[in-house]
């Protein structure tokens, strides 16, 4: 199973998510089973490491994001992964417009997956202040939890 977390810069919203989600898939034993990686729409920050700001709330709820580097999204990953979450309705459009007709998967949003959450969409962190990206990671555990459950009763 192969999950791709998408935003637009691949710096805060997506590689959070990527590295919660695999932090979870490992808590759960199935790191084996499941490979996770994320990526942007935009090419403004290929290579580049996660936003500063992102990987130190992160690391203090235990997330260690300093390995991840920032890659654009590209036709192919619509052949390799079987989930393409998009953080956002703008970043999903691009997602859509990339989509191969061959492509096995269709993206959709990432929040929707967790029933609990009133929001629809992650809401990027990058101007505004560390409360921000306090938010972006509380609605990105819990949709990460959602996601994971998902994919256990489908791997059943």
């Amino acid at each position: 199973m192969h999950v791709l977390f998408v935003c637009l810069g691949n710096i805060c919203r997506s590689p959070t998510a990527e590295g919660v989600f695999r932090h979870k898939v490992e808590r759960a034993g199935l790191s084996e089973v499941i490979a996770v990686d994320s990526a942007g729409t935009a090419a403004w920050h290929i290579g580049k490491a996660p936003d500063a700001r992102t990987c130190a709330v992160a690391r203090q709820r235990g997330y260690d994001l300093s390995a991840l580097r920032a890659r654009q999204a590209v036709a192919d990953d619509f052949l390799r992964f079987d989930w393409v979450l998009a953080m956002d309705a703008s970043n999903l459009a691009h997602l859509q417009a990339l989509r191969p007709a061959e492509a096995r998967v269709e993206p959709q949003l990432f929040l929707p997956l967790a029933d609990e959450l009133t929001l629809s969409e992650v809401p990027d962190p990058y101007y505004g202040g560390a409360q921000g990206f306090e938010q972006v990671l509380d609605v990105i555990e819990i949709a990460s939890d959602a996601l994971l459950q998902r994919i256990q009763s489908a791997l059943r």
